[in-house]
């Protein structure tokens, strides 16, 4: 899902908040203001999450 969410973050369409929190780091993207996919980077791991359908925000390349 790592090059999904770097579509969907580098959509002009969407907004994206950062949160940092000492080793814990959170992308969330957001669609008019609803949360459509997130990043949690703590440590060494990085997970990635979407809403049911995230597929229907991407776009073609």
């Amino acid at each position: 899902m790592k090059s999904e969410f770097e579509n969907l973050q580098h959509n002009d369409d969407f907004s994206y908040d950062v949160d940092s929190n000492s080793n814990k780091q959170v992308l969330k993207i957001y669609c008019d203001d609803a949360l459509i996919a997130k990043k949690i980077k703590l440590k060494k791991s990085i997970r990635y999450f979407g809403v049911r359908n995230y597929q229907d925000f991407l776009t073609q390349d």
